[in-house]
């Protein structure tokens, strides 16, 4: 049951592989008590410490493999915590008894959509790296109007200050007038891409939200600001489309199985609000 080093802290959210190896290579980290090595194997019951504080984990088939959706409202921010005290989107997630949430890639405040969230680091980080090229898909609202050239220009790819970046695909959803909406899909999840690419065109995006993220779908009972867990069969899905393979505890059981039927058949009420929406209505007043 033993496990490489790398893998343990990568898995319990820590960061990715290759990032946890610098880290053990500087020294940092310790087994038992003594400096550890890259590449060396650990089992259930040894210290693990990095820079001293020390770090719980359980073999990888003992923790149950769990996925979360999230519908971001506007006004939140995609961080644990926040100095100004905005809302984060973690402030709405169940707890998770002796382990926590990974979330996978971020949304900045003034988008809305899907948000995964799942307690298997290795998952999170294979989904995020640009080498798995996982499909995000977007809802964009454009003001300005989108020429066929332009279309295509963004389809062939341009230059941002970092690094070139393209639309893998591009379809009109509808509108009228300036404000029309588009279906877009990139592979990567650089910061604020969708956004950048059409302001490269001198077009401002109004509104963005994300609808898909690789094989998980934003679902149409989900309503803004709540959570629902995925099933086995959703999170196989989603585990095998980054090579990782399956695990026998997975997804939802008990109770929290019922939870999530009831859900389907009666949605929670959307939770709106937020800073932004805060912070104009003290403006209007």
């Amino acid at each position: 049951m033993s496990e490489k080093l790398q893998k343990v802290l990568a898995r319990i959210g820590l960061g990715s592989r290759r990032y946890m190896e610098e880290v053990i290579a500087s020294g940092r980290v310790t087994v038992d008590g003594r400096v550890a090595q890259v590449g060396e194997r650990v089992e259930p019951g040894v210290e693990i410490r990095i820079d001293g504080r020390k770090v719980n984990y359980q073999s990888e088939e003992e923790v149950r493999r769990r996925v979360l959706v999230y519908y971001k409202p506007e006004g939140e921010i995609c961080s644990r915590h926040d100095p100004e005290g905005r809302p984060t989107v973690f402030d709405q997630l169940p707890q998770i008894a002796n382990d926590r949430w990974v979330m996978v890639g971020r949304l900045d405040i003034n988008s809305t959509g899907l948000l995964l969230f799942t307690n298997d680091g290795e998952l999170a980080n294979r989904l995020m790296h640009p080498s798995s090229e996982i499909e995000r898909e977007y809802a964009v609202r454009v003001m300005g109007e989108v020429t066929p050239e332009t279309r295509q220009t963004l389809l062939n790819g341009v230059e941002l200050d970092d690094g070139f970046a393209k639309f893998e695909s591009f379809g009109d959803i509808g509108g009228e007038g300036i404000n029309r909406w588009y279906q877009v899909i990139v592979k990567e999840g650089r910061n604020r891409e969708v956004r950048r690419l059409f302001e490269s065109q001198q077009l401002k995006v109004s509104r963005l939200l994300r609808t898909r993220y690789g094989t998980v779908i934003l679902p149409r009972e989900l309503r803004t600001g709540r959570w629902m867990e995925l099933d086995k069969q959703d999170i196989d899905h989603l585990t095998q489309s980054v090579e990782l393979k399956p695990r026998v505890g997975t997804g939802l059981y008990g109770m929290a199985k019922r939870r999530a039927e009831r859900q389907i058949e009666n949605p929670l009420p959307a939770r709106r609000g937020g800073y932004l929406r805060q912070q104009r209505r003290d403006t209007d007043d």
